[in-house]
C-alpha cells in the first residue's frame, strides 16, 4: 500500500521526531518513520501500513542505521501480524531488504519467534501478534539502554586513551538518534563527551555517495550545539597530517567472529590513515552487531548501490518526477559505469578497541569478542 506523509514545523531544538514510533490510529496500526532522505531540508514522517512498505523504506534509506534497521525489521513483523498478513513471508522480504547489517535480521526473527512462540502455545491469532509488538518494544528499548552504556563506556574510553579533554574527533557516516533507539552509538560517544565539556571539535565526512554525514551527522551535531566542521571524505587525510585528529569513531553494519568491522564505505581508509598516524580508531555499536556466525571480513557481504548514487546528485527533498534513473542532476557522462559498494570491511588489527553496551574489546581479537558474547549472554540468562 502507498506510504503517506507528515510533515512537522521548523524549529531548532533537538529533534523531537521520534526516528520510529508504532501508532494505532482507528484504521489499523501503521509505523511510522522520520524519512531520512528527506533531511536535512525538511522533516517529514512516512507512514508504513504494510510490510512492503517498510521494505521499500529500508531499500531507498529513509530508514536506516544498523541498530534502528533491527527495530524496524521487529516492528515490520508486528504489523504484519496486526494486519493479518502472512508474518512468514513478511519476515523473508524484510531479512533480505539489505544484506550487510545484520541487525535487520535479528530483529525480525526475534519478532517472528515471538511470534510462533505464542502462536504455538495459544493458537491465538491476536495473541500472537501482540507478542511480537512486544518483542519488537523490547528490543527498541533495549536498544535505547544499550546505547547510554555505549556512551559511558566509550567517554571513559577516550579519557584513558587521551586524557585532559579537548577531543577533536573524526566521524563517518551518522551515527546518532536517527540510527538508534536511543541517542547512537558513535556519535552518542561525541555527544557525551560535548555534554562534559571534553569536545573541542567534531570532523564530520561528508560521506559519499549519499552524504550521510552531509545531510545527518551535521544536522543532529547543529541541533545539539556542537562544534563542528564538515570536511569531504578525501580531505580526511590532509586533516590528520596537521595534527588535527584525536581519535575516529565511527558505528559498524555487521561484526564478524574476528572482529573484522563492516561500516559505511570509506570507513577503512580512515583505519589506515589513523594507524599510520598513530591515532586511536574506535568501532562502537551495540552487540546486536556482532555476528558470531560470519567468521571473517572475507565473509561478508557488502551491498552493492545503484550506480546512479555515484553519476547524480539528488536535492534530499524530493525526487524530481519523471527522471531516469534516478531523478538527480548528472554530473558524469552518460553511461558512465560506477563501483559503488554501500560498505567497507576494516581488518581487526587496525581496530584500537570496540565498544559495546557490556564493555570494551581491546585489542581486538576473536577471543576476546566471543568471551564478552558470552559473558552478555550469562547475564541475559540470569536476568530472565
Amino acid at each position: 500500500m502507498a506510504d503517506q506523509h507528515a510533515q512537522s514545523g521548523e524549529d531548532s531544538r533537538p529533534i523531537e521526531i521520534p526516528a520510529i514510533r508504532w501508532d494505532e490510529p482507528p484504521e489499523g496500526p501503521v509505523l511510522v518513520l522520520l524519512d531520512q532522505t528527506r533531511l536535512p531540508a525538511e522533516e517529514v514522517e512516512l507512514v508504513c501500513t504494510d510490510a512492503s512498505a517498510l521494505v521499500e523504506a529500508i531499500r531507498s534509506l529513509a530508514v536506516r542505521g544498523a541498530p534502528l534497521l533491527g527495530i524496524a525489521g521487529a516492528y515490520g513483523v508486528a504489523l504484519a501480524a496486526a494486519r493479518g498478513y502472512d508474518v512468514d513471508a513478511a519476515a523473508e522480504s524484510l531479512a533480505g531488504a539489505r544484506p550487510t547489517a545484520v541487525n535487520l535480521a535479528v530483529g525480525v526473527r526475534r519478532a517472528q519467534a515471538a511470534y510462533r512462540a505464542e502462536l504455538v502455545g495459544s493458537g491465538d491469532v491476536e495473541q500472537a501478534a501482540a507478542a511480537a509488538l512486544s518483542a519488537a518494544r523490547e528490543l527498541h528499548k533495549e536498544d535505547a539502554e544499550a546505547s547510554a552504556r555505549m556512551a559511558e563506556w566509550g567517554l571513559a574510553l577516550l579519557d584513558e586513551l587521551l586524557p585532559g579533554g579537548g577531543h577533536r574527533i573524526l566521524t563517518h557516516c551518522n551515527t546518532g538518534a536517527l540510527v538508534s533507539g536511543g541517542e547512537g552509538t558513535a556519535f552518542a560517544v561525541a555527544l557525551a563527551a560535548h555534554r562534559v565539556g571534553q569536545l573541542r571539535r567534531l570532523w564530520v565526512d561528508e560521506t559519499r555517495p549519499l552524504l550521510q554525514g552531509a545531510r545527518l551527522t551535521a544536522y543532529e551535531a547543529a541541533r545539539n550545539g556542537m562544534a563542528y566542521t564538515l570536511l569531504t571524505d578525501n580531505a580526511a587525510g590532509s586533516l590528520f597530517a596537521s595534527g588535527e585528529v584525536d581519535a575516529v569513531l565511527i558505528g559498524a553494519d555487521r561484526i564478524a567472529a574476528d572482529g573484522s568491522v563492516a561500516n559505511k564505505v570509506g570507513s577503512y581508509p580512515l583505519a589506515v590513515l589513523a594507524r599510520y598516524h598513530h591515532v586511536p580508531f574506535i568501532v562502537v555499536a551495540p552487540l546486536t552487531t556482532v555476528d558470531p556466525d560470519t567468521s571473517d571480513g572475507a565473509s561478508i557481504e557488502v551491498e552493492q548501490r545503484p550506480g546512479f548514487e555515484v553519476t547524480e546528485i539528488a536535492a534530499p527533498q524530493a525526487p524530481v518526477a519523471g527522471g531516469e534513473p534516478g531523478g538527480g542532476i548528472p554530473v558524469a557522462p552518460l553511461g558512465t559505469q560506477a563501483y559503488n559498494p554501500a560498505f567497507d570491511v576494516t581488518p581487526p588489527e587496525l581496530v584500537t578497541a570496540i565498544v559495546t553496551e557490556e564493555g570494551v574489546v581491546s585489542p581486538v581479537t576473536a577471543e576476546a569478542l566471543a568471551e564478552l558474547c558470552a559473558r552478555s549472554q550469562q547475564v541475559t540468562d540470569v536476568v530472565k
